[in-house]
């Protein structure tokens, strides 16, 4: 699959795990909120007024996930490993994730279940979406297998082996053997967002508002409902 490129005048801020979290969890406080506006709409009905509110809070809802993928690809290049076992989420989400966040084909899913009243227009482009978008993540699963083969390169294995301080060259060879692993780690987290954002953005674009709408809500409930119930399997009292 083609990847955007990234350009070199592009910033280089970074944020560490405790700003990402921060971060995280203001952002996951604005989520929720969209997530009431999204369903008073749905409450609301069908009429022009709200077909205006419809549009102006879908481009509201996108640019906020816009904001996560931003921040997360600023983690990613001070410490790609922190986003692929990431501390921001609980044990339960961190066992969801797909190279660094969720199945593209989650998205698709769901505007199946939840948006029923779909034209005949839209349920063809959304099969082919959904044709496309697994053959893509199936691409993406392999490439993540051959990249997770470098976690047993020689180099690597040898600087496990060695007891006491490297010898001279051998921790340099390891170093450049990390590297080599963390660039193509995060090449591939970038191909997996891009995917998880296109996938999106063709969502929305087949959909009209009033069904975008019941989407979002969908999505972002589903969101907020695996979160809060790791959080429960996290608790120290929680009985199995």
């Amino acid at each position: 699959m083609s990847l955007p490129t990234r350009s070199l005048n592009e910033s280089s801020n970074s944020l560490d795990a405790q700003s990402f979290e921060l971060f995280f969890q203001h952002w996951l406080i604005n989520q929720e909120r969209y997530l009431q506006q999204l369903v008073q709409i749905i409450e609301c009905g069908n009429d022009e007024e709200n077909d205006i509110r419809c549009n102006g809070l879908i481009q509201e809802v996108m640019a906020h996930l816009n904001q996560y993928y931003e921040a997360k690809e600023r983690v990613a290049r001070e410490n790609v490993f922190l986003v692929f076992t990431p501390t921001w989420f609980n044990s339960f989400k961190r066992t969801c994730l797909w190279i660094g966040g969720f199945r593209p084909g989650l998205a698709i899913r769901i505007v199946i279940n939840n948006v029923l009243d779909l034209t005949g227009d839209q349920s063809e482009r959304i099969n082919a979406l959904m044709t496309q978008v697994k053959e893509e993540e199936k691409e993406l699963t392999e490439e993540l297998a051959r990249v997770q083969a470098g976690l047993v390169s020689p180099s690597l294995v040898e600087l496990a082996r060695t007891t006491g301080r490297p010898r001279n060259g051998e921790e340099a060879n390891a170093d450049s053997a990390i590297e080599h692993l963390a660039a193509s780690m995060e090449g591939l987290l970038q191909c997996a967002d891009f995917l998880r954002k296109r996938t999106i953005a063709k969502l929305v674009e087949t959909l009209k508002p009033a069904r975008t709408i019941r989407f979002l809500a969908a999505a972002i409930n589903l969101q907020l409902r695996i979160r809060s119930w790791g959080m429960q399997r996290d608790a120290p009292n929680h009985l199995v």
